[in-house]
């Protein structure tokens, strides 16, 4: 056998160990998520948003004031913390959004729902014991949105971008609940 052959063979072991051991020890890379990951970008001219989240199932159950508690912070989705960026200077509600990366965060109640952009990255969106890992020292932006009761289900957590009116919102719905936070450029 010769050497090129041997080192491609090699080259390809580390790789499949390297595989097994991620797979093992950190996330299973072939198993179905429960909460799957999903990203939802919006382009307009030069304006470049984007939202990485993950994305629950309702699987019959009650969400909000029970596995989403009314009045706690709550991190929008599972799993890792979700992230909002922006390529340009926003407008949320009146309140400036400098361009940048940040982590969404939010506060549901019953009529209303306090919509946070904090400046710290997270690696997770909870700690060992289930709380929420956003530090208050670093919030950008604190608003509150009404919530809209709408008359059919959301199975899956989602986050999207509206621009059919042209104004610009973003939009979270789950269950029959949906919130709009008011963007502009």
């Amino acid at each position: 056998m010769n050497i090129f052959l041997k080192r491609v063979l090699i080259l390809f072991s580390i790789i499949a160990l390297g595989l097994l051991l991620y797979t093992v020890f950190v996330e299973n890379i072939f198993a179905k998520r429960l909460s799957p990951k999903d990203t939802v970008e919006f382009k307009l001219n030069d304006l470049e948003l984007e939202v990485f989240y993950n994305r629950p199932y309702k699987k019959g159950r009650d969400i909000f004031g029970a596995l989403v508690p009314y009045n706690q912070v709550w991190r929008t989705g599972a799993n890792e913390a979700t992230t909002f960026e922006t390529n340009a200077e926003l407008h949320v509600d009146g309140f400036s959004l400098p361009a940048g990366k940040y982590t969404l965060w939010t506060v549901p109640k019953d009529s209303v729902w306090t919509v946070i952009f904090n400046s710290k990255q997270y690696s997770w969106g909870v700690n060992s014991e289930m709380k929420p890992m956003w530090d208050p020292n670093y919030d950008v932006i604190n608003i509150d949105v009404p919530v809209k009761n709408i008359d059919s289900v959301v199975e899956q957590f989602t986050i999207a971008f509206d621009n059919s009116t042209d104004n610009l919102f973003l939009t979270m719905a789950w269950d029959d609940v949906k919130i709009q936070v008011p963007l502009k450029e």
